[in-house]
């Protein structure tokens, strides 16, 4: 019976692990003591162009301006085009210093490189995953194939989508009724109204948008018909996820399960042993044989 077992008790990290009976097949471990910025949305500042580059700088309230090449700045921004003939749009026709931008961080700074910054936003729901500014991206997970494909390309044609705006149906949307689609479909855009309106009543630089913990994401992502169980050994966790799943996915509220044993979380299900070895350079093999990286 598959499980997901979430330890928030330690005040360095939160670590989520999916376990199949004794056995874990997946681990995500969030740093408490770093700040994570990655599917954050902000509102920035165009700080400077750099043609060579054919990208911008942006000032989003980080440390270090973010970067934002061209082929991620949406064609709302476009301030002119190119004239005909004279090929394609440069970075210095479509925006200039101080252009307020909505950007999503991509990939988080590391080292001495700053964050790259995209203003293709994109909102991860239950079901789906909205673009509310790309109508060209959108479609079915390509892990979806055969009559499921299908019968979510009918379900996806009769969703109120808004022009201008494209979604992406998740495996977790597999077997979901139109009506299910839709709600998530509507959880989103009231997301992406309070982004804009957020957007309108701030200055930049300033964070418009906050993306979930690892907590609610691991719930938002996996808790589905073969999960059995959430186990979590925090209760103020427990309880913000349990106010989650009451509000986007209240069918599988009776699956949330509060620890509360004084041994260990990891321990009760052998699976710390699982952890370390993960972590260790020499991987042993079925066969008896070893791999060192």
């Amino acid at each position: 019976m598959k499980k997901i077992l979430i330890n928030a008790t330690q005040a360095e990290e939160v670590r989520v692990a999916m376990v199949d009976g004794q056995k874990l097949y997946d681990l995500d471990i969030e740093n408490r003591q770093r700040v994570q910025t990655k599917a954050n949305v902000y509102k920035a500042k165009v700080t400077r162009v750099e043609p060579s580059l054919e990208a911008a700088f942006v000032d989003f309230g980080a440390d270090r301006h973010g970067f934002l090449p061209l082929k991620e700045i949406s064609p709302n921004y476009f301030r002119s085009r190119a004239p005909e003939g004279e090929g394609k749009v440069r970075i210095k026709d479509v925006l200039k210093e101080g252009t307020e931008v909505i950007v999503q961080v991509d990939k988080e700074e590391r080292g001495t490189k700053g964050a790259a910054l995209t203003t293709f936003i994109s909102l991860a729901g239950r079901y789906m995953v909205l673009m509310p500014n790309n109508p060209k991206a959108g479609g079915i997970s390509r892990r979806i194939e055969g009559e499921d494909r299908s019968e979510l390309k009918d379900s996806l044609s009769q969703l109120n989508l808004p022009d201008g705006m494209g979604v992406i149906i998740r495996t977790a949307g597999v077997g979901r009724s139109t009506e299910e689609l839709q709600w998530d479909l509507d959880y989103l855009l009231q997301l992406w109204d309070s982004i804009a309106k957020a957007n309108d009543e701030n200055k930049a630089p300033v964070l418009i948008y906050q993306e979930s913990d690892v907590i609610i994401r691991a719930v938002r992502d996996y808790l589905r018909d073969d999960i059995d169980q959430v186990v979590i050994d925090d209760p103020a966790a427990y309880q913000r996820a349990a106010d989650f799943v009451g509000m986007v996915m209240p069918k599988y509220k009776n699956r949330l399960k509060h620890y509360e044993d004084p041994l260990a979380l990891f321990n009760r299900f052998q699976i710390e042993g699982q952890i370390e070895t993960a972590f260790q350079r020499e991987v042993r093999l079925p066969s008896g044989g070893s791999i060192v990286i």
